[in-house]
Protein backbone atom coordinates (compact mmCIF):
# COMPACT_ATOMS: atom_id res chain seq x y z
CA UNK A 1 0.00 0.00 0.00
CA UNK A 2 2.77 2.35 0.87
CA UNK A 3 4.40 1.64 -2.66
CA UNK A 4 1.29 2.96 -4.29
CA UNK A 5 1.09 5.68 -2.33
CA UNK A 6 4.49 6.50 -3.56
CA UNK A 7 3.80 5.82 -7.51
CA UNK A 8 0.84 8.11 -7.12
CA UNK A 9 3.32 10.94 -5.67
CA UNK A 10 5.40 10.49 -8.31
CA UNK A 11 3.02 10.98 -10.90
CA UNK A 12 1.85 13.68 -9.42
CA UNK A 13 5.43 15.51 -9.23
CA UNK A 14 5.82 14.78 -12.85
CA UNK A 15 2.75 16.66 -13.76
CA UNK A 16 2.63 18.97 -11.04
CA UNK A 17 4.96 21.69 -9.63
CA UNK A 18 5.76 22.65 -6.05
CA UNK A 19 2.66 24.44 -5.92
CA UNK A 20 0.40 21.91 -7.25
CA UNK A 21 -0.20 23.77 -10.82
CA UNK A 22 0.55 21.03 -14.06
CA UNK A 23 3.39 21.82 -14.99
CA UNK A 24 4.33 24.65 -18.32
CA UNK A 25 5.97 21.48 -19.87
CA UNK A 26 2.50 19.72 -20.20
CA UNK A 27 0.41 22.55 -20.90
CA UNK A 28 2.20 23.83 -24.07
CA UNK A 29 2.74 19.90 -25.21
CA UNK A 30 -1.40 19.72 -24.99
CA UNK A 31 -1.84 23.04 -26.39
CA UNK A 32 0.20 22.50 -29.49
CA UNK A 33 -1.02 19.01 -30.24
CA UNK A 34 -4.99 20.56 -29.92
CA UNK A 35 -4.36 23.69 -31.93
CA UNK A 36 -2.80 20.86 -34.48
CA UNK A 37 -5.43 18.78 -34.61
CA UNK A 38 -8.26 21.48 -34.25
CA UNK A 39 -6.63 23.13 -37.47
CA UNK A 40 -6.55 19.59 -39.19
CA UNK A 41 -10.40 18.90 -38.63
CA UNK A 42 -11.30 22.37 -39.45
CA UNK A 43 -9.28 22.17 -42.57
CA UNK A 44 -10.68 18.85 -43.65
CA UNK A 45 -13.94 20.00 -45.77
CA UNK A 46 -11.50 22.21 -47.80
CA UNK A 47 -9.39 18.91 -48.79
CA UNK A 48 -12.32 16.94 -49.55
CA UNK A 49 -13.74 19.52 -51.78
CA UNK A 50 -10.56 19.72 -53.52
CA UNK A 51 -9.86 15.84 -53.94
CA UNK A 52 -12.68 14.77 -54.88
CA UNK A 53 -14.44 17.95 -56.44
CA UNK A 54 -11.37 19.37 -58.09
CA UNK A 55 -8.94 16.15 -58.70
CA UNK A 56 -8.57 15.30 -62.31
CA UNK A 57 -9.53 11.21 -63.05
CA UNK A 58 -6.65 9.29 -65.35
CA UNK A 59 -6.50 5.80 -66.47
CA UNK A 60 -4.78 4.61 -63.51
CA UNK A 61 -6.90 6.04 -61.15
CA UNK A 62 -7.48 10.03 -59.69
CA UNK A 63 -4.57 11.92 -59.97
CA UNK A 64 -4.55 14.51 -57.06
CA UNK A 65 -2.16 17.54 -56.89
CA UNK A 66 -3.09 19.55 -53.73
CA UNK A 67 -1.12 22.80 -54.71
CA UNK A 68 -1.69 23.04 -58.46
CA UNK A 69 -5.59 22.69 -57.38
CA UNK A 70 -4.86 25.54 -54.70
CA UNK A 71 -2.58 27.61 -56.87
CA UNK A 72 -5.69 27.77 -59.64
CA UNK A 73 -8.19 28.38 -56.85
CA UNK A 74 -6.88 30.66 -54.00
CA UNK A 75 -10.12 31.41 -52.65
CA UNK A 76 -10.45 27.46 -52.03
CA UNK A 77 -6.97 28.09 -50.42
CA UNK A 78 -8.21 30.62 -48.31
CA UNK A 79 -11.11 28.76 -47.03
CA UNK A 80 -9.60 25.29 -46.04
CA UNK A 81 -6.47 27.10 -44.32
CA UNK A 82 -8.27 29.79 -42.91
CA UNK A 83 -11.02 27.78 -41.27
CA UNK A 84 -8.33 25.57 -40.17
CA UNK A 85 -6.72 28.58 -38.22
CA UNK A 86 -9.70 29.70 -36.98
CA UNK A 87 -10.63 26.53 -35.52
CA UNK A 88 -6.75 26.48 -34.06
CA UNK A 89 -7.33 30.00 -32.81
CA UNK A 90 -10.43 29.48 -30.77
CA UNK A 91 -8.99 26.02 -29.10
CA UNK A 92 -6.46 27.84 -27.69
CA UNK A 93 -8.59 30.35 -26.42
CA UNK A 94 -11.09 27.54 -25.08
CA UNK A 95 -7.54 26.20 -22.86
CA UNK A 96 -6.26 29.14 -21.66
CA UNK A 97 -9.67 30.14 -20.24
CA UNK A 98 -10.78 26.90 -19.34
CA UNK A 99 -7.55 24.85 -18.75
CA UNK A 100 -5.57 27.85 -17.77
CA UNK A 101 -8.46 29.30 -15.64
CA UNK A 102 -6.95 33.16 -17.10
CA UNK A 103 -8.97 35.46 -18.75
CA UNK A 104 -8.56 36.31 -22.54
CA UNK A 105 -6.92 39.83 -22.24
CA UNK A 106 -4.35 38.35 -19.46
CA UNK A 107 -2.73 37.17 -23.03
CA UNK A 108 -1.99 40.68 -24.19
CA UNK A 109 -5.04 42.21 -26.12
CA UNK A 110 -4.51 45.78 -25.13
CA UNK A 111 -3.62 48.90 -27.01
CA UNK A 112 -4.77 47.44 -30.28
CA UNK A 113 -4.34 50.84 -32.51
CA UNK A 114 -0.73 52.04 -31.76
CA UNK A 115 0.68 48.86 -31.06
CA UNK A 116 -0.49 47.20 -34.29
CA UNK A 117 -0.03 49.90 -36.87
CA UNK A 118 3.83 50.20 -35.38
CA UNK A 119 4.05 46.42 -35.64
CA UNK A 120 2.60 46.52 -39.41
CA UNK A 121 4.64 49.76 -40.41
CA UNK A 122 7.89 48.03 -38.77
CA UNK A 123 7.31 44.87 -40.85
CA UNK A 124 6.95 46.74 -44.28
CA UNK A 125 9.90 48.66 -44.08
CA UNK A 126 12.38 45.80 -42.74
CA UNK A 127 11.60 43.74 -45.98
CA UNK A 128 11.71 46.78 -48.07
CA UNK A 129 14.64 48.08 -47.42
CA UNK A 130 15.79 44.45 -47.57
CA UNK A 131 14.63 44.43 -50.76
CA UNK A 132 16.24 47.82 -51.88
CA UNK A 133 19.41 47.21 -50.87
CA UNK A 134 19.09 43.63 -53.09
CA UNK A 135 18.22 45.69 -56.18
CA UNK A 136 20.43 48.19 -55.84
CA UNK A 137 23.46 45.51 -55.46
CA UNK A 138 22.20 43.89 -58.67
CA UNK A 139 21.15 40.56 -56.15
CA UNK A 140 18.16 40.53 -57.48
CA UNK A 141 16.26 40.61 -60.97
CA UNK A 142 12.88 42.82 -60.55
CA UNK A 143 11.34 41.30 -64.23
CA UNK A 144 7.86 43.39 -64.02
CA UNK A 145 9.56 46.95 -63.26
CA UNK A 146 8.65 49.44 -59.89
CA UNK A 147 6.21 51.04 -62.06
CA UNK A 148 4.07 48.60 -63.10
CA UNK A 149 2.69 45.94 -60.38
CA UNK A 150 0.85 42.97 -61.12
CA UNK A 151 -1.94 42.89 -58.55
CA UNK A 152 -4.39 39.66 -58.62
CA UNK A 153 -6.34 37.93 -56.59
CA UNK A 154 -3.61 36.28 -54.94
CA UNK A 155 -3.02 39.83 -53.52
CA UNK A 156 -5.96 39.82 -51.44
CA UNK A 157 -6.49 36.34 -50.11
CA UNK A 158 -2.80 35.98 -49.20
CA UNK A 159 -3.15 38.91 -47.50
CA UNK A 160 -6.18 37.39 -45.39
CA UNK A 161 -4.31 33.98 -44.81
CA UNK A 162 -1.19 35.96 -43.90
CA UNK A 163 -3.22 38.16 -41.07
CA UNK A 164 -4.44 34.95 -39.75
CA UNK A 165 -1.09 32.95 -39.79
CA UNK A 166 0.22 36.07 -37.77
CA UNK A 167 -2.49 36.24 -35.48
CA UNK A 168 -2.27 32.19 -34.82
CA UNK A 169 1.49 32.38 -34.40
CA UNK A 170 1.66 35.05 -31.88
CA UNK A 171 -0.91 34.00 -30.03
CA UNK A 172 0.46 30.32 -29.68
CA UNK A 173 3.90 31.06 -29.33
CA UNK A 174 3.91 34.48 -27.31
CA UNK A 175 0.30 34.73 -25.41
CA UNK A 176 -0.25 31.08 -24.42
CA UNK A 177 3.41 29.73 -24.37
CA UNK A 178 5.44 32.95 -23.03
CA UNK A 179 2.68 33.46 -20.33
CA UNK A 180 2.71 29.93 -19.25
CA UNK A 181 6.32 29.60 -19.17
CA UNK A 182 6.06 32.65 -16.75
CA UNK A 183 2.80 31.92 -15.03
CA UNK A 184 4.81 28.80 -13.54
CA UNK A 185 7.69 30.89 -12.50
CA UNK A 186 10.01 30.51 -15.10
CA UNK A 187 12.86 33.02 -15.49
CA UNK A 188 12.94 35.58 -18.19
CA UNK A 189 15.60 33.87 -20.49
CA UNK A 190 14.20 31.04 -19.97
CA UNK A 191 10.99 31.95 -21.45
CA UNK A 192 12.14 33.74 -23.98
CA UNK A 193 14.68 30.94 -25.49
CA UNK A 194 12.27 28.00 -25.27
CA UNK A 195 9.38 29.80 -27.08
CA UNK A 196 11.91 31.08 -29.79
CA UNK A 197 13.03 27.11 -29.46
CA UNK A 198 9.68 25.95 -30.49
CA UNK A 199 9.04 28.55 -33.17
CA UNK A 200 11.70 27.81 -35.11
CA UNK A 201 11.28 23.77 -34.43
CA UNK A 202 8.03 23.83 -35.92
CA UNK A 203 9.18 25.86 -39.49
CA UNK A 204 12.53 22.97 -39.76
CA UNK A 205 10.44 21.14 -41.85
CA UNK A 206 9.45 24.28 -44.45
CA UNK A 207 10.13 23.90 -47.56
CA UNK A 208 14.35 24.57 -48.95
CA UNK A 209 14.93 25.24 -45.78
CA UNK A 210 18.46 26.84 -44.85
CA UNK A 211 20.68 26.75 -41.65
CA UNK A 212 20.60 30.70 -41.33
CA UNK A 213 16.51 30.53 -41.98
CA UNK A 214 16.33 28.59 -39.24
CA UNK A 215 18.45 30.95 -36.63
CA UNK A 216 16.82 33.54 -38.05
CA UNK A 217 13.78 32.66 -37.34
CA UNK A 218 14.33 31.82 -33.89
CA UNK A 219 15.91 35.10 -33.94
CA UNK A 220 12.72 36.91 -34.68
CA UNK A 221 11.45 35.06 -32.15
CA UNK A 222 13.40 36.59 -29.89
CA UNK A 223 11.92 39.94 -31.54
CA UNK A 224 8.15 38.94 -31.43
CA UNK A 225 8.97 38.10 -27.33
CA UNK A 226 11.07 40.94 -26.94
CA UNK A 227 8.12 43.25 -28.54
CA UNK A 228 5.50 41.33 -26.29
CA UNK A 229 6.94 42.14 -22.81
CA UNK A 230 7.95 45.16 -23.77
CA UNK A 231 5.01 46.49 -24.95
CA UNK A 232 2.72 44.29 -22.58
CA UNK A 233 0.62 43.59 -25.52
CA UNK A 234 0.17 40.66 -28.78
CA UNK A 235 -0.15 43.43 -30.82
CA UNK A 236 3.36 45.05 -32.02
CA UNK A 237 4.25 41.33 -33.09
CA UNK A 238 1.49 40.45 -34.54
CA UNK A 239 1.26 43.66 -37.16
CA UNK A 240 4.92 42.89 -37.67
CA UNK A 241 4.65 39.39 -38.11
CA UNK A 242 2.03 40.00 -40.30
CA UNK A 243 3.60 42.45 -42.68
CA UNK A 244 7.33 40.90 -42.41
CA UNK A 245 5.49 37.40 -44.24
CA UNK A 246 3.32 39.50 -46.62
CA UNK A 247 5.45 42.13 -48.08
CA UNK A 248 8.34 39.12 -48.72
CA UNK A 249 5.90 36.85 -50.62
CA UNK A 250 2.87 39.06 -51.53
CA UNK A 251 4.62 42.45 -52.61
CA UNK A 252 8.22 41.80 -53.49
CA UNK A 253 8.00 37.73 -54.39
CA UNK A 254 10.57 36.35 -52.47
CA UNK A 255 9.90 32.59 -50.99
CA UNK A 256 7.86 33.09 -47.56
CA UNK A 257 10.33 30.56 -45.22
CA UNK A 258 10.43 28.63 -48.34
CA UNK A 259 7.18 28.37 -49.58
CA UNK A 260 6.26 29.78 -52.77
CA UNK A 261 5.01 33.56 -53.51
CA UNK A 262 2.72 34.96 -55.24
CA UNK A 263 4.06 38.52 -55.65
CA UNK A 264 2.68 42.11 -56.91
CA UNK A 265 6.35 42.18 -57.97
CA UNK A 266 8.28 39.26 -59.35
CA UNK A 267 11.55 38.85 -58.82
CA UNK A 268 14.68 36.58 -59.67
CA UNK A 269 17.60 35.90 -56.87
CA UNK A 270 19.19 32.89 -58.86
CA UNK A 271 22.73 35.28 -59.84
CA UNK A 272 22.32 37.00 -56.24
CA UNK A 273 24.75 36.00 -53.40
CA UNK A 274 22.29 33.57 -51.36
CA UNK A 275 23.94 34.48 -48.22
CA UNK A 276 22.39 37.81 -49.10
CA UNK A 277 19.03 36.90 -50.47
CA UNK A 278 18.57 33.79 -48.79
CA UNK A 279 18.48 31.59 -51.86
CA UNK A 280 15.18 29.40 -52.67
CA UNK A 281 14.23 29.65 -48.50
CA UNK A 282 13.23 33.36 -49.14
CA UNK A 283 14.81 37.08 -47.13
CA UNK A 284 14.57 34.75 -43.96
CA UNK A 285 17.75 32.60 -44.89
CA UNK A 286 19.87 35.64 -45.68
CA UNK A 287 22.10 37.95 -43.54
CA UNK A 288 19.99 41.37 -44.19
CA UNK A 289 16.90 39.37 -42.40
CA UNK A 290 19.79 39.39 -39.30
CA UNK A 291 20.75 42.49 -39.60
CA UNK A 292 16.98 43.78 -39.85
CA UNK A 293 16.35 41.76 -37.00
CA UNK A 294 18.87 43.67 -34.64
CA UNK A 295 17.57 47.04 -35.95
CA UNK A 296 14.40 45.94 -34.75
CA UNK A 297 15.40 45.20 -31.50
CA UNK A 298 16.89 48.42 -31.68
CA UNK A 299 13.85 50.05 -32.05
CA UNK A 300 11.82 48.29 -29.57
CA UNK A 301 13.77 49.23 -26.64
CA UNK A 302 13.90 53.06 -27.28
CA UNK A 303 10.03 52.80 -28.75
CA UNK A 304 9.03 51.17 -25.72
CA UNK A 305 11.31 53.52 -23.36
CA UNK A 306 9.16 56.36 -23.87
CA UNK A 307 6.40 54.76 -22.27
CA UNK A 308 8.32 53.34 -18.98
CA UNK A 309 5.86 55.16 -16.81
CA UNK A 310 2.55 53.25 -17.46
CA UNK A 311 -0.12 53.00 -15.16
CA UNK A 312 -0.02 50.53 -12.88
CA UNK A 313 -3.29 49.22 -13.39
CA UNK A 314 -2.56 48.58 -17.40
CA UNK A 315 -0.03 46.19 -16.43
CA UNK A 316 -0.63 42.39 -16.09
CA UNK A 317 2.92 40.93 -13.52
CA UNK A 318 1.65 37.93 -12.97
CA UNK A 319 1.56 37.46 -17.01
CA UNK A 320 3.93 38.78 -18.30
CA UNK A 321 7.66 38.88 -17.79
CA UNK A 322 8.79 42.00 -15.95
Amino acid sequence: MKEIVNDKEGKEEMFKNNRGQVRAGWLILLALFTSLFTQVIFSIPGYLFAIFGEAKKTADGMEIDIDQIFINRPWLELFTEGIGYIGGIVALLLLWKFVNKKKIKEMGFKNLSSNLIIGLVLGAISITIIFFILLVTDNLELKNGLSSPDFSIFTLTYLVMFILVGFSEELTFRGYIMSTLADRGNSKWVIYIVSSIIFGLVHILNPNVAVLGIINIFLVGLLFAYMYVKTQSLWMPIGYHITWNYFQGNVFGFAVSGTDPHGVYEVNVTSGNDLLTGGSFGLEGGVLATLMIALGFLFTYFFTRKKANIDKEDQQPSTFIS
